[in-house]
């Protein structure tokens, strides 16, 4: 498949690796719809972004916790294209809280996001992937280290792990490819991070910088293409040896 006949989803894809995952897809000629919960100006940027690209793209606002929200982004998808080739599991948030503080509201603000999410996009898009498509999904690499002051985080991420191992085996034989790419301490123009936090993540790093949303890009537009027909089920670390 040609880069120029793919149609492809974006959760969450009007900030940071979202955007330039939707970005990345247009300049290799993709079609696009990119969800996004309804921020304005960040939807605004890539709209005009994506203009100055000449991508054909639609952007939908949706609250992709609800599963009539994931319904009716999936029926979007169907009316813009007729079917899909690449969903790009990308929707999530951040939490810092230490444990003994976790509300249940909290933890399922977290939960809702970062993991029932993509299990509502993915069911409600699943007939429209055709044989050969890819599902890309966006964890973090400290599920697989755990983090303090973020359990519930830290366990969404850990949650799309089995995941995407179980849903590679259920779609094998559909030849749908399914992965999960993990990133470190990803930085934009948005963060906020405190600059002693940032100076202190970089020095743990191999790479000697913190990672760039357009780093986590490239990895999701190899699991999505033919370079990638025969990897499924994995998860790759984009953490700079963290």
């Amino acid at each position: 498949m040609t880069d120029d006949a793919r149609r492809v989803l974006v959760t969450g894809g009007t900030r940071g690796i979202g955007r330039a995952t939707a970005l990345a897809f247009a300049r290799s000629g993709a079609r696009l719809v990119v969800a996004h919960r309804g921020d304005g100006r960040a939807a605004d940027r890539l709209t005009r972004e994506l203009d100055e690209l000449g991508a054909d793209f639609t952007l939908v606002a949706a609250d992709l916790t609800e599963p009539a929200e994931a319904d009716r982004l999936a029926e979007a998808v169907r009316l813009r294209f007729g079917g899909l080739d690449v969903l790009v599991n990308n929707l999530g948030v951040d939490g810092h809280v230490p444990f003994e503080k976790l509300t249940e509201d909290e933890w399922h603000r977290v939960l809702g996001h970062n993991t029932t999410s993509a299990y509502l996009v993915t069911r409600a898009v699943l007939d429209l992937l055709g044989e050969g498509a890819s599902i890309v999904t966006i964890g973090a690499s400290v599920a697989l280290r755990g983090r303090p002051l973020g359990v519930h985080y830290s366990a969404s991420k850990a949650a799309l792990v089995g995941f995407t191992r179980s849903l590679a085996k259920e779609l094998g034989d559909r030849r749908i490819r399914v992965n999960l790419v993990a990133p470190g301490v990803t930085r934009d123009e948005d963060d906020d991070l405190p600059p002693q936090l940032a100076a202190r993540l970089t020095a743990l790093t191999a790479l000697g910088r913190l990672g760039r949303p357009e780093d986590v890009a490239g990895a999701v537009l190899y699991l999505a293409g033919d370079s990638a027909a025969y990897v499924t089920g994995t998860t790759i670390e984009v953490d700079g040896g963290i």
